[in-house]
């Protein structure tokens, strides 16, 4: 396959280059500064702009897949994830491109309760405004025509700890869940490679 992978020099999207790779795919590796990105190899790296659909209808024509791994922390949040969402959708659309896997966060899907995790009791919201920014993006990419999966950790990513060779997908959110960058590479690599399916939004644990 030919995949292209927006937010390719953040840790997660890192991993999903490493691992597309890894599987024999051809690689395209969008990133806002290609320079500072010396250690992304054996990819074709470009310069982009995952907020703009006419960037990325440029980058994205002639792949099978599209992988995004993009935040902007400089950014409102709300602003943010609802332009690249829907740049995505657009620009993913016009570039004949049929499948988007786009990282997501854990603190807007369901938990144990059935209610978002933010909103249940005791959940930690210094954050919320970012939480928010998200939950925006989200709703943005329901309204876009590309199939997609948005996968979001169960709880948060695992910085320290070893990988475990693979995941498996949660029934709810759960705060006290870990998954390594590595590992949720695995599931994202994978619904890249999926045929067309329902949207979806899940949350994914270690194996």
């Amino acid at each position: 396959m030919d995949v292209v992978i927006f937010g390719a020099g953040g840790r997660a999207g890192r991993q999903a280059v490493a691992e597309a790779r890894r599987r024999g795919h051809r690689v395209t590796a969008v990133v806002r500064d290609p320079s500072a990105h010396a250690g992304l190899t054996d990819v074709r790296v470009v310069a982009g702009d995952v907020t703009d659909a006419a960037g990325v209808e440029r980058v994205a024509v002639g792949h099978d897949a599209a992988i995004s791994a993009a935040v902007d922390l400089t950014a409102p949040p709300g602003e943010f994830f609802t332009a690249s969402s829907r740049a995505l959708t657009t620009g993913l659309a016009k570039a004949g491109v049929g499948r988007l896997v786009v990282v997501g966060l854990a603190s807007i899907l369901p938990g144990a309760s059935g209610v978002p995790l933010m909103d249940e009791p005791g959940y930690p919201n210094e954050y919320r405004s970012f939480y928010l920014g998200h939950a925006a993006g989200l709703h943005e990419l329901r309204t876009g025509d590309p199939d997609w999966a948005y996968l979001a950790p169960a709880g948060d990513f695992d910085h320290e700890g070893a990988p475990v060779g693979g995941y498996r997908f949660a029934e709810h959110g759960d705060p006290g869940s870990r998954i390594t960058y590595a590992d949720f590479a695995l599931a994202l690599v994978d619904e890249a490679e999926a045929p067309s399916r329902h949207r979806e939004a899940v949350s994914v644990r270690k194996g």
